[in-house]
């Protein structure tokens, strides 16, 4: 499997052979598009990331060969694929490469200086939720 930063790059990779941000955007409608559905036994309130203006929910399993599978829905299009992209980056890793990965791809992107302050703040909630199911999972261990 491909490491955290391997992943960062390719999505960089993607990314930079667009140059217009609607064309961005796009990419990010597919994505979230792309994103299996979740299941509703997982929509609940414990799985709503708080600082979020649209409503995202993310749930976190633990495989057997201990690394971590999320799962996410939102009602939001743009938002969706946010939680996407970070999913096809974080999702399938160890709690430790997830505790320990900078997540660089974001900023590489220009994603922050293209989201309204709600979203970057949202981006920012969804980032921290990520790490506190591995930090959970790592303290289960």
């Amino acid at each position: 499997m491909e490491t955290i930063d391997e992943l960062q790059d390719e999505v960089i990779e993607d990314f930079s052979q667009v140059d217009d941000w609607m064309d961005r955007y796009q990419m990010l409608i597919d994505l979230g598009e792309e994103l299996p559905p979740m299941e509703e036994e997982y929509k609940t309130q414990q799985n709503l990331i708080d600082g979020c203006q649209s409503q995202v929910w993310l749930q976190a399993d633990m495989t057997e060969d201990g690394k971590i599978v999320f799962s996410a829905d939102s009602d939001a299009l743009i938002v969706k694929g946010i939680i996407a992209l970070l999913l096809k980056v974080i999702s399938g890793h160890t709690p430790d490469e997830i505790l320990q990965s900078e997540l660089y791809f974001i900023d590489r992107i220009g994603l922050k200086d293209h989201l309204s302050p709600t979203r970057s703040n949202g981006l920012l909630a969804m980032v921290k939720q990520i790490k506190m199911y591995a930090l959970a999972y790592k303290n289960k261990a």
